[in-house]
């Protein structure tokens, strides 16, 4: 069973940066597109950024600019560099893989943005 552990969230000011990471227990991100996925308070779960195995990043349109996505497969550890965020970059930040089978989801990482 994979484990996906998320770090690096925090309180922030709006404009500013944070950069997350997920690290896995097994060497899944060598054989799977990753995805980091971001659930506001009472909305749904949603991919934000995703990442094939060999390195080609996808964003949604609201964190285009913004945001990059990363992985290093030696490392077993996808990351998520997310600058001049908004308050509306508030929530609980996921990783995973891009579907369409998922691991157990991890914890994930409070990401909070105040304005």
């Amino acid at each position: 069973q994979v484990q996906l552990v998320e770090s690096g969230g925090g309180l922030v000011q709006a404009g500013g940066s944070l950069r997350l990471s997920c690290a896995a227990s097994e060497s899944i991100f060598t054989l799977r597109d990753m995805a980091w996925y971001r659930q506001a308070l009472g909305k749904q779960r949603t991919m934000v950024a995703s990442i094939t195995r060999i390195g080609t990043p996808t964003y949604v349109d609201s964190v285009k600019g913004r945001f990059t996505i990363s992985r290093d497969n030696a490392k077993n550890t996808v990351y998520l560099q997310m600058n001049s965020l908004k308050p509306e970059d508030t929530g609980v930040y996921y990783c995973n893989t891009a579907g369409p089978s998922f691991a157990s989801w991890g914890q994930g990482t409070q990401v909070t943005v105040s304005s």
